[in-house]
């Protein structure tokens, strides 16, 4: 039964065993995205809600860094107060690396300091201190590092530590780092879990780590395993899913139902202390909220209905924050380079090798004439003029013929294009200036496909349905220039991201992530 939303076991109110039948359908605790960045799925939060609330994500634990590396402290008070408006459960981690490293690796609009986030500290949304990227800084002592580690050391703190292992991240989670969502191997993540941390299982559109992961999910594991989708896209989580996509794959592969609906929602609510206070979730019982999923089979987790503080979603009225988004647009200011200035050096060259459905890259060595070895460069937006940074990538395709390029490009999301010719990358760069940010994809200097991302270059104020017919154009499109890569765009917004192994490219050169410095893009 119900009083204000509340599950209270009484006589009074509705009583949802009068509605539901449990013999014929399953009541589960409405499931936690216990990892996302709200703007890699393009949507505003609003949108957002309306495409994962009513597939049975009632909780979503956010980090803003996205916006936040593009528009600062603003960025992530937009979050906070939308989080104060939504009937979604969003819990803000303040972002604790921006930029993701040090200012000398990229470019990015500000740097937030311990200082800053004392600012929101005390926000009722603001659960925690977002994942720690800035490994080298938590390992050599970093002072700012280490300041932020002590602001929160009485809060959840996030981590983001992929291939740290022994006594490193002994040193890691012993800063008081309790989570990672970042393994991408078995072992990787066993060990951790060894060491004390929570392990969240990610299933983005991009990095795809539930099916290797999954033989981790036992019953005395449960209590520290739970689900993040962290990077995914609309025309995924309207063609697969959102959490209900790992939740059903999980059971659909032989996990037993009851340990997969504790990972997706138990597991994230008391790790994030989320079973404490005035309205607790994350399990059915009396004086926790009403935030329920209502099954009518499980093994395909096929949804009847889903409550939200003891309403059904489809009589939730809709939300608009449109007016506070707008805020971040017109933020991409580019001098446009000569064609010339996209040409990296020639010969043997340091490449990066891309692997599908991995953020993770391999360090090679190639020539640049070599079949399937395609330009890449990375653009500066914030309007200081620097020319770009160019080198090579492998793996978009040995037919590729066009160019590719994005404003979302993790974390400082600079422009960053890929392609066969500096010419059709230019044409590119120019269209993304012009859509203020997005997506598109150029041959022979004719755009072919694009999505415009305004605010920040980073969202749309478009619905998930049409972003997601946008979308499919532009995979359409990527397909016909020779691409690949099922999910070419995130992929791409990867390759700038210094804190993600093994070689990656920022608006300032060629990075070696696992001894953090630049190395000459010539061999």
């Amino acid at each position: 039964a119900l009083i204000d939303g509340i599950l209270v076991g009484t006589e009074e109110g509705l009583q949802a065993a009068q509605v539901y039948d449990a013999r014929e359908r399953w009541i589960v605790p409405g499931w936690i995205d216990a990892h996302v960045h709200i703007e890699s799925s393009m949507m505003t939060p609003e949108n957002f809600e309306e495409a994962v609330l009513k597939r049975g994500t009632t909780t979503a634990i956010c980090d803003p860094h996205e916006l936040a590396n593009v528009a600062g402290t603003q960025g992530i008070a937009y979050f906070l107060e939308a989080a104060t408006q939504l009937h979604l459960n969003l819990q803000v981690m303040l972002s604790s690396c921006v930029p993701s490293t040090n200012a000398q690796m990229e470019t990015n609009f500000t740097e937030i300091s311990s200082k800053d986030l004392e600012l929101f500290k005390n926000h009722p949304q603001a659960l925690g201190l977002a994942e720690m990227m800035n490994i080298p800084g938590v390992l050599h002592n970093d002072p700012e590092v280490l300041r932020k580690l002590v602001q929160f050391s009485l809060r959840p703190i996030d981590g983001h530590c992929p291939f740290v292992s022994g006594k490193k991240l002994a040193a890691y989670t012993l800063s008081g780092i309790s989570s990672c969502h970042e393994s991408s191997q078995l072992q990787e993540a066993s060990e951790k879990l060894s060491q004390g941390m929570a392990i969240w299982i990610r299933e983005g559109s991009v990095a795809k780590d539930l099916k290797t992961l999954m033989p981790l999910l036992r019953l005395e594991t449960t209590g520290s395993i739970g689900f993040c989708t962290d990077d995914r896209n609309p025309l995924d989580i309207l063609t697969e899913g959102h959490v209900d996509h790992l939740v059903r794959t999980s059971i659909q592969s032989g996990i037993p139902p009851e340990w997969v609906f504790r990972s997706a929602s138990w597991t994230p609510a008391q790790h994030y202390g989320l079973h404490r206070g005035v309205r607790r979730i994350g399990a059915l019982a009396p004086g926790y909220a009403a935030d329920f999923v209502v099954l009518r089979d499980v093994p395909t987790c096929e949804i009847a209905e889903v409550f939200k503080s003891g309403q059904r979603t489809q009589d939730l009225n809709p939300l608009s924050l449109k007016d506070q988004a707008g805020r971040f647009e017109n933020s991409v200011h580019i001098t446009l380079p000569e064609t010339q200035d996209l040409r990296g050096p020639e010969g043997l060259v340091h490449t990066i090798g891309v692997w599908e459905g991995k953020i993770i890259t391999e360090h090679r060595i190639r020539r640049s004439q070599d079949p399937g070895i395609a330009h890449l460069s990375v653009l500066e937006r914030y309007g200081h003029g620097f020319p770009p940074s160019n080198g090579y990538v492998e793996g978009f395709g040995l037919e590729l013929n066009g160019a590719i390029a994005s404003s979302v490009g993790h974390d400082s999301h600079n422009l960053i294009a890929v392609g066969s010719n500096p010419e059709d990358m230019r044409v590119a760069f120019g269209c993304l200036a012009n859509l203020g940010g997005g997506f598109c994809v150029v041959q022979k200097g004719t755009v072919l496909a694009q999505l415009a991302l305004p605010i920040g270059g980073l969202m749309s104020h478009q619905p998930a349905s049409v972003i997601t017919t946008s979308l499919r154009h532009l995979k359409a499109a990527s397909l016909q220039i020779g691409c690949v890569l099922q999910e070419p765009f995130l992929q791409l917004a990867f390759l700038s991201l210094p804190v993600i192994p093994s070689l990656k490219l920022t608006d300032r050169g060629l990075v070696d992530v696992e001894n953090f410095q630049f190395i000459n893009v010539q061999a």
